[in-house]
């Protein structure tokens, strides 16, 4: 039976990410199957004040989506912080992530938080926790993108949830090529991607290894400077903005797709990397992209400190080709499973 959904999301103007595209996919998904669907995103400036960030919280508890226009929604579906603060008796909770800057990053170099620092940081923090476990604790049900964020949700709140893996926006569309000599890889750029890593990688490799960086973010310029820094501006290409059709021609030429955040909630471009037949080279601490990645059976897990390791296994696949072939179709099996009728009839059949 068709239902009237909306999904929610927040986002920083003028920036689209993985969440973004995630939520749109789903729309489409859910339109495709004969719902009625539509997308509410209310702006998150990051990084903000204290009081801004609880502001923007507020905002989505205040928000009444029962009946918008006079016409109920059947059900509303959450994603990453703070929409799931949406009030509504039908809430499902698609977890991409919390505020993690408030969990698992606390006190490193990505975090802006300091407890130790000031009672400010410490009450800030305290309020966000509680603000979780009770938003997130009154759905419906709780549904995430990997066993990683799962993870996290039920050591630091102790909520339990299901695993629902995404498939890629991309997803109909890849196909696998011929293995070129270039790396490919896409994000945000910014310093929890770690795109640098490759750039230090391909300025020791002793095969011509070429690299694209697609996306666009703050670290763009720092990247392009440690490209020049390194004598190999000229094999490393920084796009900025990819369209869907030159995603799929970098994907399927690709030599190997590189991908190695901090900790990683999921990371899609490892499922579209598998979905092209391309081998995945990560790190052993790159979070959910390790749900998929095997050492030797369909990519590489290397060291994030051991830059001449990550440059030998791109040497590796530079000279065999048929090695690179390999793996890739070996990370095509794995993620065979993952699919949209799985995802829409988890999302749609509580309550």
């Amino acid at each position: 039976m068709s239902q009237r959904v909306l999904i929610c999301g927040a986002q920083l103007p003028f920036e689209v990410g993985g969440a973004e595209l995630l939520a749109e996919s789903l729309r489409d998904e859910l339109v495709q199957r004969g719902h009625e669907v539509d997308l509410v995103r209310l702006p998150l400036a990051w990084p903000t004040t204290r009081e801004g960030l609880l502001q923007s919280c507020l905002a989505w508890r205040l928000i009444d989506l029962t009946a918008p226009g006079g016409r109920p929604v059947d059900r509303v579906i959450a994603t990453k912080f703070p929409s799931y603060l949406v009030r509504h008796p039908r809430k499902v909770v698609w977890l991409v992530h919390q505020l993690r800057q408030a969990y698992d990053l606390l006190g490193g170099a990505h975090s802006d938080y300091r407890p130790e620092r000031d009672g400010e940081d410490a009450a800030v923090l305290a309020a966000i926790r509680e603000i979780d476990r009770r938003t997130l604790g009154e759905a419906r049900a709780i549904y995430t993108i990997s066993a990683n964020t799962r993870d996290r949700l039920r050591r630091f709140n102790d909520l339990p949830a299901q695993v629902l893996y995404p498939p890629p926006k991309l997803d109909a569309a890849l196909r696998a090529g011929a293995h070129g000599d270039t790396v490919f890889t896409v994000g945000r750029l910014d310093a929890l991607k770690r795109f640098d890593l490759l750039i230090r990688a391909v300025a020791r490799t002793k095969e011509p290894v070429r690299c694209v960086i697609g996306g666009r973010g703050p670290q763009r310029d720092e990247l392009a400077a440690l490209a020049a820094k390194l004598g190999v501006a000229d094999r490393v290409e920084l796009p900025g903005w990819l369209s869907d059709e030159r995603m799929v021609e970098l994907y399927a030429g690709a030599l190997a797709v590189f991908y190695a955040p901090v900790d990683e909630d999921y990371g899609l471009v490892t499922v579209e990397a598998f979905r092209a037949g391309r081998p995945v080279v990560t790190c052993a601490d790159s979070g959910g992209v390790l749900e998929f990645v095997r050492d030797g059976e369909n990519g590489y897990v290397c060291s994030p400190t051991a830059i001449d390791d990550l440059a030998e296994r791109l040497d590796r696949l530079h000279r065999d080709r048929a090695l690179a072939a390999r793996l890739g179709a070996a990370g095509t099996a794995t993620v065979r499973e993952i699919s949209w009728d799985r995802v829409v009839s988890a999302l749609l059949e509580e309550g």
